[in-house]
């Protein structure tokens, strides 16, 4: 792990020859979190409601809120990740563009599910 200029902590691994990989959403990973933070905020809010007994339609409401923002986090890093790792898989060529390819298939399938 890095540190950036913003202080966030940018993930990266390390392949079997000892390169640096970096990962899609590295260079919006502050936002990224801030984003999560909001939603994390959003269910607990939810919560709050249970506990408070508020009216079923007024948690529902909250809930379709929550999901959407969840959405639309995904997408973003669903985009970040096709234009970052299959993009340079693609560049590599090989089996890797094909393991990139079924990987991103799935997981849009996994989105889909929900």
């Amino acid at each position: 792990m890095t540190t950036t200029e913003a202080g966030a902590t940018a993930s990266s691994e390390q392949t079997d020859c000892g390169e640096h990989v970096t990962h899609g959403y590295h260079k919006q990973k502050g936002e990224h979190l801030k984003r999560l933070r909001r939603i994390e905020g959003q269910i607990r809010g939810l919560q709050r409601m249970v506990d408070e007994d508020t009216y079923c339609i007024d948690i529902l409401t909250q809930v379709s809120a929550s999901t959407k923002a969840l959405q639309s986090f995904a997408l973003q890093l669903l985009e970040e990740h096709l234009r970052h790792c299959v993009a340079d898989a693609a560049l590599k060529g090989g089996d890797e563009i094909d393991a990139k390819v079924d990987e991103a298939t799935k997981a849009i399938g996994r989105l889909l599910r929900t």
